[in-house]
C-alpha cells in the first residue's frame, strides 16, 4: 500500500466545463447515496475528514476534486493522483430534473476528460446492484472507460458470506462483469487490495512518479 503524503481538496464543479484544468492522473468514484462514498474516500486518502461523511444522503451536488500525492511501494517515487468525488444517484428526495442535470455533468465530465484513467461503481454489499448501476456500466463500457465493482460496507457481513456478495455483484452484470474488489471504509478491509488495484489501472494509463 502507498503512503499518501498529503490529501487535499482542490474544487467543486456544478457545471460542466467549469471543473479545475487536467493536471494528474484522475480516479472518478460514483455510487448510490449511503453506499459509504466518503468514508471510502476518506480511508483511501488516510484521512478522517477530507471528505464530508453527511447523515443525509443525496450531499453531494457537484464533482469533488481532490488532489493526492503518494509514495509508491518498493521504489520511493511520488505519484500525483486525483480522486473525483461524483454525485450519489437513487436518492429520492432530489428531483427529477436535479438527477437529470447530474447524469448531463457527469457524462460531460467522463467525455471530455482526458486525464480519467480508472471509474469506480460502488456497490453496498447489503443489497443487489440496481438499474442504474447496470446502465452506469454499459455505458461506460461503450465510451471505452475502464471501470472496477467496489463493493463496500463488508463489516456489515459475515467473513462466509463474503463469496456471495462478490457473485452477487458479478452475477448482475452478466459475463462481461467487471472485476470486483470487497472493502470496508470502516474497518479499512481490503483497501490495500483497493490501492494496488488503483496504482495499476492509473501507471497502465501513463502516469508518471513526480
Amino acid at each position: 500500500m502507498p503512503t499518501v503524503i498529503d490529501a487535499v481538496y482542490l474544487a467543486e464543479a456544478r457545471e460542466a466545463g467549469h471543473w479545475p484544468p487536467e493536471g494528474p492522473v484522475e480516479v472518478a468514484i460514483a455510487g448510490r447515496s449511503n453506499v459509504g462514498k466518503s468514508t471510502l474516500l476518506n480511508r483511501l486518502a488516510g484521512r478522517r475528514a477530507l471528505a464530508r461523511v453527511s447523515k443525509t444522503p443525496g450531499r453531494t451536488r457537484g464533482l469533488i476534486f481532490y488532489d493526492l500525492s503518494v509514495r509508491l511501494p518498493g521504489t520511493g517515487e511520488r505519484l500525483a493522483l486525483r480522486l473525483v468525488d461524483l454525485p450519489g444517484y437513487g436518492y429520492a428526495q432530489v428531483s427529477r430534473d436535479e438527477r437529470k442535470a447530474w447524469q448531463r455533468l457527469v457524462e460531460g465530465y467522463v467525455k471530455a476528460r482526458s486525464s480519467l484513467r480508472l471509474f469506480l461503481i460502488l456497490l453496498d454489499a447489503r443489497r443487489a446492484p440496481g438499474e442504474e448501476e447496470i446502465q452506469l456500466v454499459e455505458w461506460l463500457r461503450s465510451e471505452r472507460v475502464p471501470h472496477h465493482l467496489v463493493v463496500t460496507k463488508t463489516d456489515k457481513l459475515r467473513t462466509a458470506e463474503h463469496g456471495a456478495a462478490r457473485d452477487k455483484a458479478r452475477a448482475a452484470f452478466g459475463p462481461d462483469a467487471p472485476p470486483v474488489s470487497l472493502v470496508s471504509g470502516e474497518t479499512g478491509e481490503g483497501v490495500d487490495a483497493l490501492w494496488a488495484l488503483l496504482l495499476a489501472g492509473v501507471c497502465d494509463g501513463g502516469a508518471r512518479p513526480l
